[in-house]
């Protein structure tokens, strides 16, 4: 006779274990129960199967069968046409609220995602394409490109008041070449530290800096929007016209 292989899941072999101490009297049918969280007569009817059929009686007989929860392919067939006849440019979380609200579609929202994204409706984060960055290759030269910024943070833990850092970083060797501690990240200590920064290692070629409202003008409307010079530019410009005038 041919062999019967049957698949049993871990619960399910550790329950065959207890039944078959139960059926061998060396355990008693009320410590099963309570061992397995069942009442004595659901243990009588395990030991029943178990005889009539083997580990197979003790396989639930809903394996292998679908749920009676599953939703139909016409569900999922009118769901993805509504979407894309109506709502293809929505996201899943606002597509799902329109399907309930105005087709009356009761589905949840990640199963709606998840029909979306194998339709081709939407694209899951890991399938979303990342911006290319074009890597900035440092300069040749000492001088030709300082990276200037501030950090806020408690730099001297509790021993003193939290301030900002003021750096100056020269981009080709990467030398500290102007480090100072201020209140705040203002255009008047932006003056200070790049005024000492110019006697003590001359004109760079250029300044490096992010959209702080110190280098940039970021108020739309505002009048210095056009000619996008802060006070912090005309005054650097200003410096560097005296400097070339001393040189000259």
């Amino acid at each position: 006779m041919p062999k019967e292989f049957v698949t049993m899941s871990t619960r399910e072999i550790e329950r065959s274990e207890l039944i078959r101490r139960v059926l061998e009297k060396r355990l008693t049918q009320m410590k099963a129960a309570a061992q397995l969280g069942l009442s004595v007569r659901q243990v009588k009817r395990l030991c029943r199967q178990f005889k009539a059929d083997g580990l197979s009686g003790l396989v639930s007989r809903q394996r292998g069968r679908p749920s009676s929860r599953k939703i139909t392919g016409e569900t999922k067939a009118t769901v993805v046409a509504l979407v894309r006849e109506r709502y293809a440019d929505f996201g899943p979380k606002l597509a799902h609220e329109k399907l309930v609200e105005i087709h009356g579609m009761r589905v949840s929202r990640e199963t709606v995602r998840g029909w979306l994204a194998e339709a081709g409706l939407w694209l899951t984060r890991a399938e979303r394409t990342r911006r290319v960055h074009q890597p900035r290759h440092r300069r040749q030269c000492l001088g030709e490109l300082v990276q200037i910024d501030g950090s806020d943070h408690e730099w001297f833990e509790t021993r003193a008041d939290r301030c900002t850092a003021l750096v100056y970083v020269d981009d080709a060797t990467g030398r500290l070449m102007e480090l100072r501690f201020v209140v705040s990240e203002s255009a008047f200590d932006y003056f200070a530290a790049t005024q000492s920064y110019l006697c003590h290692h001359g004109k760079p070629v250029a300044f490096y800096s992010d959209k702080h409202g110190v280098f940039r003008v970021n108020k739309e409307g505002s009048s210095g929007r056009s000619a996008g010079v802060t006070q912090f530019g005309r005054a650097y410009t200003c410096v560097v016209v005296r400097l070339r005038s001393v040189v000259s």
